[in-house]
């Protein structure tokens, strides 16, 4: 049998930015470059910065001797249907990481991170299955973050933070430090606008914006 094959999920925009990473990554642990592969069903295209493109069933059926997927797909839901998608055909998940990212002690990852250029994750910390952390993002101390929550690019986290599953936080937004009595918390689902200043809990569902960020709605 073949070699284990590694497929980046999506051929758009996020995907082209996390196959440069994985690329890299794969090359360090020495996986030939023909091993490594995006999926789309929709993208048209037989190539993509010259990585070839396989249809999901053309993916599964490939000879290999172990399957892995990345999910670098921005929409937190669409990312969990596909998550058990592959889970339901024995599809591992691995782990994406820019070389010059900063992890330091006792953090803990859930399956199928991606971890972009410049991020930075201090200590103490757990975050869970596939998050998206963006360009120049960081994660300071003492935070919990849940499954399939996203970080655009310039995200700054501080300490003693709760982000639970499915939050978006928009680009350069800051979300204020909580403290470990009482730690800050964005709700499940909530949605960070692009720059906004959190200093207060957010609840489930809500979008907010604006300095300091401002209820908008609520879901």
């Amino acid at each position: 049998m073949s070699s284990a094959i590694y497929g980046i999920y999506g051929a758009s925009g996020c995907g082209r930015g996390v196959m440069p990473l994985a690329r890299e990554q794969l090359l360090r642990k020495g996986v030939p470059h023909d091993r490594l592969v995006f999926i789309d069903d929709a993208c048209g295209a037989e190539v993509v910065n010259g990585q070839r493109v396989l249809s999901y069933e053309a993916f599964v059926t490939t000879d290999a001797s172990e399957r892995f997927v990345a999910l670098a797909i921005s929409n937190s839901a669409v990312r969990e249907r596909l998550a058990a998608r592959c889970a339901a055909d024995d599809i591992l998940f691995w782990s994406v990481s820019a070389g010059n990212v900063v992890v330091m002690d006792n953090v803990t990852f859930g399956e199928g991170a991606i971890l972009s250029p410049f991020v930075t994750v201090t200590s103490n910390i757990r975050i869970g299955r596939h998050f998206h952390a963006n360009l120049y993002s960081y994660v300071e101390h003492d935070c919990v973050i849940g499954d399939y929550v996203t970080f655009a690019p310039g995200v700054r986290c501080n300490g003693n933070v709760v982000i639970e599953d499915h939050a978006y936080v928009g680009s350069g937004a800051v979300i204020r430090q909580g403290s470990p009595h009482r730690p800050l918390v964005i709700g499940a689902g909530a949605v960070v606008g692009m720059g906004a200043v959190v200093t207060r809990d957010v609840p489930p569902g809500a979008t907010v914006v604006g300095i300091p960020a401002r209820l908008m709605n609520r879901g």
